[in-house]
């Protein structure tokens, strides 16, 4: 592998390309702790926690995620990141409010979702049930 001023880094959810472009280092924060790479990190794989992610772009603008639990791999100068939700920020302060209006709705909608589920479970049970009764 040859030395690389950057990488790329690729932040995808389960619905669409978060963000994808270039970097020269990247901080997020694993199970153990929080860590760093840069373009020449050794490859690995770790797990991600709910956390700030940071990017430092070539051009010297610093981005941040704001990310829900998922997998960072890391094989040569390609980073992928995959979670589960994750916002895109402007400000740390700005990043929180999106992260708690998003995050919190994304929640309700989940949780709404899992009550639907469990009333057509509730409804196909009755269902088989009544048609196993003897018919008069």
């Amino acid at each position: 592998m040859s030395m690389a001023p950057d990488m790329t880094v690729t932040l995808r959810l389960p619905t669409q390309t978060l963000f994808e472009a270039q970097a020269t280092r990247l901080t997020a924060v694993a199970a153990n702790g929080a860590f760093g790479i840069w373009p020449n990190h050794i490859d690995f794989v770790t797990a991600l926690v709910p956390s700030v992610l940071t990017l430092h772009r070539p051009d010297g603008t610093e981005e941040i995620f704001g990310i829900d639990e998922g997998l960072l791999v890391k094989k040569g100068h390609l980073v992928s990141v995959s979670v589960r939700r994750g916002v895109h920020g402007d400000d740390l302060a700005g990043l929180q409010d999106l992260v708690e209006t998003r995050f919190v709705q994304m929640d309700e909608d989940e949780r709404q979702a899992r009550s639907a589920l469990s009333r057509l479970e509730a409804d196909l049970v009755r269902r088989f049930a009544e048609l196993q009764r003897p018919q008069p």
